[in-house]
């Protein structure tokens, strides 16, 4: 029983972890691993003892990239059809340490790869591929490459390596990219040409310049397509395809975005100028605003599209956003407030951009709605900045809308004025005034309507038919300079406040005598 146990022990001790006892089992075991990527142990699969120990990790995996791919692509090599013996196949006209695996022609010669049966250090016995094919594995390789260019470079550019990829597929991928630079524009040209042709003839009064926004997203699209095609010409290597189609699914996006915010821009534009006769400050305080909503949103869009390409768990994040947001809510109560107040003040829409109007003691031009604040021009030109929270909730008086003008005055007249003048005037300023083409006059546009201390007052009321206040300060000084004139042909004139002062010294002797005594304080 000790005898066999013992005997297993040594059997195991004997059994190499990397399965190279024999030409069948070493070549599968090698190709296993270059599959799967782990190239790290399929360089122990070939003879490197020849060459210095601290350049075997850094040439090795490379080596055995090469020969996986040359035997790969061969389509003769089968290796079922190797010995499975740990013996090697002894039939083979080769040393009795040596099993031929495959042959190549090259140079009209006949070349063969080669296992050569080792003894390590440890006493035990693989089958390793030969040191005498490591100066040809790349030769093969080269052969064996899917790209019919990489066989008639040099060497130094097919086998100096960056991110596992070749020095002359580096050279190909910058050439690609700063060739489709003018390549984009000559092909833009025409097909904008094309479409502005095709738009002249669909909608004559358009503005076709607008076409010109599409050139840069279009080119960038066009150059991020052909780029992506050019990859898979090229053929870089894993790691840097990874890298590169992350960047190109980052300019795709981009592209993409900058395209729908063009569209966006020209929809805006367009719906300006329809709008421009009959709603004129939705088209100046609204579009603004929508445009700026949507242009986020399409950012947003962008930026989810972006982590999703990269294989961002986008549920995750939007979900990890909804908690983050609340919180963001709670901090920014006056940002979220300015910004309802800003939809408020544009779909309630009491003022609009361009709209001259009165807020709280100041009165000016409205310049911008914003999504934060409005912006407004005082009389003074400066300019008063006012969140849309406390603009909303504002009494507001918008001059702007006014269709026609209020013009109102009360005249004074003296007391001495007889009611004879004071008809006269009443009846002459209501003939002028319902004569009037820019007034707008009630039954009794002119009343009486008291006696006041000094005066005799007299109401006029009418409005202006007019909106350009302008117009109605030319119209209102034409009336009340006629109004002047009326008075004072009907002999009287506008109540003056005056005093009276008496001076003792000047009156007569006998007549103090009679005023009554003033008590002095």
């Amino acid at each position: 029983m000790v005898l066999l146990l013992t005997f297993c022990w040594c059997s195991l001790a004997q059994t190499d972890p990397l399965h190279r006892e024999t030409p069948r089992s070493s070549v599968s075991s090698f190709l296993e691993a270059c599959h799967a990527g782990n190239y790290g142990q399929a360089w122990r699969y070939i003879d490197l003892r020849n060459a210095p120990a601290d350049q075997r990790s850094k040439v090795g995996p490379h080596l055995a990239q090469q020969l996986a791919q040359v035997l790969d692509r061969d389509g003769r090599f089968d290796v079922a059809s190797l010995s499975g013996s740990a013996e090697g196949d002894r039939k083979d006209g080769l040393a009795p340490d040596r099993d031929r695996i495959d042959s190549f022609r090259l140079d009209n010669q006949e070349v063969g790869l080669d296992l050569e049966r080792i003894t390590l250090h440890s006493g035990l016995t693989v089958w390793l591929f030969s040191s005498g094919c490591i100066d040809l594995i790349p030769t093969l390789a080269k052969l064996a490459s899917d790209s019919p260019i990489e066989r008639h470079l040099p060497q130094p550019l097919v086998d100096w390596r960056l991110m596992d990829t070749a020095l002359w597929r580096w050279i190909a991928l910058i050439a690609l990219a700063v060739a489709l630079g003018p390549l984009s524009r000559l092909v833009v040209g025409p097909i904008l040409a094309c479409a502005g042709w095709v738009a002249r003839r669909i909608a004559p009064h358009l503005n076709h310049s607008s076409l010109q926004i599409f050139v840069g997203p279009l080119r960038l699209l066009l150059c991020v397509a052909a780029f992506r095609a050019g990859m898979e010409w090229v053929g870089p290597g894993a790691i840097l395809r990874l890298y590169l189609e992350r960047l190109v699914a980052l300019l795709f996006f981009i592209a993409l975005a900058r395209l729908c915010m063009a569209i966006v821009d020209v929809a805006i534009r367009r719906l300006r100028v329809v709008l421009q006769s009959n709603h004129q400050s939705f088209s100046y305080s609204a579009l603004p605003l929508t445009s700026r909503v949507l242009k986020i949103t399409i950012a947003l869009l962008m930026i989810a599209a972006i982590l999703s390409s990269w294989g961002y768990n986008t549920t995750t994040i939007l979900a990890g956003l909804g908690v983050g947001g609340l919180a963001i809510a709670l901090a920014a109560q006056k940002t979220i407030e300015n910004l309802f107040g800003g939809v408020a003040v544009i779909t309630d829409q009491p003022v609009g951009v361009g709209d001259f109007c009165r807020f709280g003691d100041l009165v000016g031009t409205v310049e911008d709605v914003g999504l934060r604040s409005t912006r407004i021009r005082t009389l003074n030109r400066t300019v008063v900045t006012v969140p849309n929270g406390e603009f909303s909730a504002m009494t507001l008086e918008n001059f702007s809308k006014r269709d026609k003008m209020w013009f109102h005055i009360t005249l004074n007249l003296r007391r001495d004025t007889l009611p004879s003048q004071v008809r006269e005037l009443l009846q002459e300023i209501t003939q002028t005034l319902k004569g009037h083409p820019k007034l707008e006059t009630g039954s009794l546009p002119v009343r009486f309507i008291g006696v006041g201390t000094y005066s005799l007052d007299l109401e006029v009321f009418a409005y202006v038919l007019t909106a350009d206040y302008d117009e109605f300060l030319q119209i209102q000084q034409d009336l009340l300079l006629w109004i002047l004139d009326a008075v004072q042909e009907a002999g009287t004139a506008l109540a003056v406040p005056t005093q009276a002062y008496l001076s003792l010294n000047a009156i007569p002797a006998n007549t103090k005598a009679r005023i009554p005594a003033v008590s002095e304080r």
